[in-house]
């Protein structure tokens, strides 16, 4: 009886560190054009637990890489973000997003152009809408241009393939890696002091 009891309370034990570690854990999906450009810059973030590539914005249930690149599925190429709250608001992630990409062209980063490479924050709930919808009117101040970027609610986020995620991590030779990614990571570690 008492080994039967001790299991039970170990077992409970477990199931709350679970739920106490999961609540540590917020999510945030957006897009700032390439997303193997946004997943890069976010792995830089302190507080930035994990960061996946995918597909959200669109009609089209689990888009392929090429549908999505056809233009066809009105999905954007965006990241979804967990991090920790205790080391890094919501307010600040959405600050880093304005730092790491123009959210002043309308369907295009650099040489990148299309719906798919949109300027787009997807909330989860009304906190984050009103976060974004806030980090929006702040950003402003900053740009000449008027900010295109568009707010919206999340329905679905689909992850991208395998080997879409990490990108520059696994293929920091790659010529797009070199070109475009490599140098706006090495501005931002300069600007987060790495």
């Amino acid at each position: 009886m008492k080994l039967q009891s001790l299991r039970l309370s170990i077992f409970v034990l477990f199931l709350t560190l679970m739920n106490v570690s999961a609540a540590k854990t917020e999510s945030l999906v957006l897009g700032g054009g390439c997303f193997w450009c946004t997943e890069a810059a976010y792995d830089l973030l302190p507080g930035v637990k994990s960061v996946v590539s995918g597909y959200a914005g669109g009609t089209t249930s689990n888009p392929s890489y090429e549908e999505v690149c056809s233009e066809t599925t009105g999905h954007a190429e965006v990241i979804q973000i967990k991090f920790d709250p205790a080391t890094i608001s919501l307010d600040k992630v959405l600050a880093y997003f304005w730092d790491i990409h123009d959210p002043t062209t309308l369907n295009r980063q650099g040489g990148d152009h299309g719906t798919s490479y949109r300027s787009i924050i997807l909330y989860a709930d009304e906190a984050q809408k009103i976060a974004a919808e806030k980090s929006l009117v702040e950003a402003q101040k900053t740009f000449r241009d008027p900010i295109v970027t568009q707010i919206v609610p999340l329905k679905k986020f689909w992850p991208a393939e395998d080997y879409h995620q990490d990108y520059f991590a696994k293929h920091p030779n790659q010529g797009y890696c070199q070109m475009v990614i490599a140098p706006k990571i090495r501005k931002l570690e300069h600007k987060l002091g790495k």
